[in-house]
C-alpha cells in the first residue's frame, strides 16, 4: 500500500474513532444529565402537588388540575398503594389501575424519601420517567415520557456527528496535502535507492529538503558515493587478481565450501579440458583420484604438496592449500614438457655415449696394440687408417652436435640470399662421387629452370643438400641419387633428394628427423652416419620458415622434400 494511502487511512481511522468516542461520550453524559435534571423538575412538581393534597381536596380533581397545569402526568396514591387520582385516566380508568405499592418509586416515597424509576408503562405503552415523593395522604407522583428526552439526545448526537464529519473531511484534505508533501520526496528517494540496489551507482538524489527527509537524502548520497568507490576498488582488485592468475604458468582453481569451482584460469581449463562457466560443480572436473583427494584434504584443512599425476596424457604437479575462510585453492603445474626434455636429455646422453663408445673402443684398442706390440708395417698402416677413420667419425659427430645445438639455441640466424641451386647441387654430388662410385650409383640433378636460384642462406643450403645426398648414398645399394628442385605452388621452392634405396617402413617415417633415430641402427652406423643429418636438415629448413617431409616406398626408394618460402617482395 502506498504511503499516501496509509497516511489517509490512518487519519481516517484516528479521526473516526475520536468522533465516535465523542458521540458515545456526549450521548451518555447528555442522557444522564437530562434525566437527572428532569427528575429534579418532576420532584419539585410532585412536592407541589403533595402540598396541595390536603384533607379537603378531592384526589381525582387535584390530579387532573395539576396535570393540566404542569403538562405532565400526575398520579396520587393513597397509603395502601391504591391509585386515587391520575391525570391520564377518568374515574373508571383510575379505578381499574392496579395497586402501585410495589412500584420502586412508590415504595421509596412510602418509606419517606424521593423515589424515581425509568421503565416501560403498560398503561400508556411507552417508556416513562417516574418521580414520587411522600405526601400527607399518601404518595404524589409525576411522570414524563422519555421520548422527548431521547429526541433532545438524538438532536445533539446528529449535531456532533455532523461536526465530526466536517472535521473528518477537513482532516482528510489536510492529511492528503501533508501525505503528498511527505510521500513525494520519499518516493524519489525510494527510486534512487532501487536504482542503486540494481547496480546504477551513477544515480544520485537531487532532493534538497529540510529536516529528516533532507538528512535521509544526504545519507543516501553518501552511501552511493561509498558504494561506488568500494565497487571500483573491488573491480580493480578483481581485475588485478584475474590478470595475476591468468599470467601464471600454473593452472589455478578455487573451490568453495559447497564444492563449487568459483575461479579457474585459462591454463587450468587447458590442462583439465574444462569449458563450463563458473561457478560449476567440482564433479565436472576430470575424475582423477589424486586431484579429488587433494581437494578433499584441503577442504578438511590438510596441505598437499607436489603430488604428480597424469591427466589426459599430461604429467601435472598438484598442490592444494586450505583457505582461511573455508574452501580450497588448487595449483596445477604442467610438467609434461619438463619430463619430455628430461627424457630427451637422457636419450641424448645415452645416444651420444653409445655413438662414441664404438669409435673410442676401436681407437683405444688399436692404439694400445701399437703401444704394446711392434706389428709389421702393413698392420701399423691398417691400424692407423682405422684410428683415423674413427677419429674422423667422432669429429663429424661432434661437429654435427655443435651445429645442431647452435641452431636450436638461436646462435645461428640464416642470412638469405639468391643462391645458385645448380652450383650447390654440383658441389654436393661431387663430394659424394667417391662413395657413390664404389657402389656404382649414378648421381645427377634435375633442376627446373624456374627454380635454379633459391632464396636461402647459401651455407645452410649446401649443408641441407650435402646431408641429404650423403644420407641417400649411404642407404642406396644401386640405382640413382637425384638432386631436384621445382617451383612450389603458392610461391617458394621445393627442393630435395630422391634415391632408389631400400626405403623406409611407414611406421618409421614420422621419426626419421629425430636426433640419433635410425631405421636400421647397425647398418647406418657401419655406413659411418652420425644419426644427426636429417635432424640438422629439419632445423635448418624451419629456421628459414620452411618445412621438411619424407616420402618412401620400401624397396623402391625415398624422397626427402624441403619447402622453402619465396623471397620477400622488394619495394622501390
Amino acid at each position: 500500500m502506498r504511503l499516501t494511502s496509509r497516511l489517509l487511512l490512518g487519519v481516517l481511522w484516528v479521526v473516526g474513532v475520536l468522533v465516535a468516542f465523542m458521540v458515545f461520550l456526549v450521548d451518555r453524559q447528555l442522557s444522564r444529565r437530562l434525566r437527572d435534571d428532569t427528575a429534579d423538575v418532576l420532584a419539585r412538581e410532585a412536592r407541589f402537588v403533595a402540598s396541595s393534597w390536603t384533607g379537603a381536596t378531592e384526589a381525582y380533581e387535584l390530579a387532573h388540575r395539576a396535570g393540566d397545569a404542569l403538562g405532565h402526568r400526575v398520579t396520587l396514591i393513597d397509603t395502601a398503594g391504591v391509585v386515587v387520582g391520575d391525570s391520564d385516566f377518568d374515574r373508571d380508568g383510575t379505578a381499574r389501575l392496579e395497586n402501585h405499592a410495589a412500584r420502586p418509586e412508590v415504595a421509596a416515597a412510602r418509606s419517606g424519601s424521593t423515589g424515581s424509576s425509568l421503565r416501560f408503562s403498560a398503561s400508556r405503552g411507552d417508556r416513562e420517567l417516574y418521580v414520587a415523593v411522600p405526601a400527607t395522604r399518601g404518595v404524589s407522583r409525576v411522570s414524563v415520557p422519555t421520548g422527548s428526552l431521547d429526541a433532545v439526545v438524538a438532536t445533539a448526537r446528529r449535531g456532533i456527528a455532523l461536526a465530526g464529519g466536517i472535521a473528518l473531511a477537513i482532516a482528510l484534505v489536510l492529511a492528503w496535502f501533508f501525505a503528498r508533501n511527505i510521500s513525494k520526496p520519499v518516493i524519489a528517494l525510494r527510486d534512487v535507492a532501487m536504482s542503486i540496489a540494481s547496480g546504477d551507482l551513477a544515480r544520485r538524489p537531487a532532493l534538497r529538503a529540510p529536516g529528516e527527509v533532507g538528512e535521509l537524502a544526504r545519507a543516501l548520497h553518501q552511501l552511493a558515493e561509498q558504494l561506488s568507490a568500494r565497487l571500483d576498488a573491488l573491480r580493480a582488485d578483481e581485475s588485478l587478481l584475474s590478470q595475476l592468475t591468468e599470467s601464471l604458468n600454473e593452472g589455478v582453481i578455487a573451490v568453495d565450501t559447497a564444492r563449487r569451482v568459483v575461479r579457474i584460469n585459462e591454463n587450468a581449463r587447458l590442462l583439465l579440458s574444462v569449458n563450463a562457466p563458473v561457478p560449476f560443480s567440482f564433479d565436472l572436473l576430470p575424475p582423477d583420484v589424486a586431484i579429488r583427494a587433494a581437494v578433499e584434504g584441503a577442504l578438511g584443512g590438510d596441505v598437499t604438496d607436489d603430488a604428480e599425476v597424469v591427466v589426459s596424457g599430461r604429467t601435472v604437479s598438484v598442490t592444494a592449500r586450505p583457505l582461511a575462510g573455508g574452501g580450497a585453492v588448487l595449483a596445477l603445474f604442467d610438467l609434461t614438457r619438463i619430463r619430455r626434455l628430461e627424457a630427451v636429455r637422457r636419450n641424448f646422453v645415452a645416444n651420444v655415449s653409445h655413438e662414441l663408445r664404438t669409435p673410442l673402443t676401436v681407437v683405444g684398442g688399436f692404439a694400445e696394440t701399437l703401444v704394446s706390440d711392434d706389428p709389421p708395417a702393413e698392420s701399423r698402416r691398417q691400424f692407423a687408417e682405422k684410428i683415423l677413420a674413427n677419429t674422423r667419425r667422432m669429429q663429424r659427430l661432434v661437429d654435427d652436435l655443435l651445429d645442431l645445438s647452435r641452431i636450436e639455441l638461436g646462435g645461428w640466424v640464416p642470412t638469405p640470399v639468391t643462391a645458385d641451386m645448380e652450383t650447390i647441387a654440383a658441389e654436393a654430388l661431387a663430394a659424394a662421387q667417391r662413395p657413390a662410385g664404389r657402389k656404382g650409383l649414378t648421381l645427377r640433378s634435375e633442376l627446373d629452370p624456374a627454380s635454379r636460384t633459391v632464396w636461402a642462406d647459401a651455407n645452410a643450403l649446401r649443408q641441407i643438400i650435402g646431408n641429404l645426398v650423403d644420407n641417400a648414398v649411404r642407404h642406396t645399394a644401386s640405382g640413382d641419387v637425384v638432386v631436384f628442385s621445382r617451383p612450389r605452388d603458392g610461391g617458394g621452392t621445393v627442393l630435395g633428394v630422391r634415391d632408389t634405396g631400400i626405403g623406409i617402413p611407414p611406421e618409421h617415417l614420422p621419426r626419421i628427423f629425430e636426433r640419433f633415430y635410425r631405421v636400421d641402427k647397425g647398418r647406418s652406423r657401419d655406413e659411418g652416419g652420425t644419426g644427426l643429418g636429417l635432424a640438422i636438415v629439419k632445423h635448418l629448413a624451419e629456421a628459414h620458415g620452411g618445412k621438411v617431409r619424407a616420402e618412401s616406398v620400401v624397396g623402391a626408394g625415398t624422397t626427402v622434400l624441403v619447402q622453402l618460402p619465396p623471397a620477400p617482395e622488394r619495394h622501390t
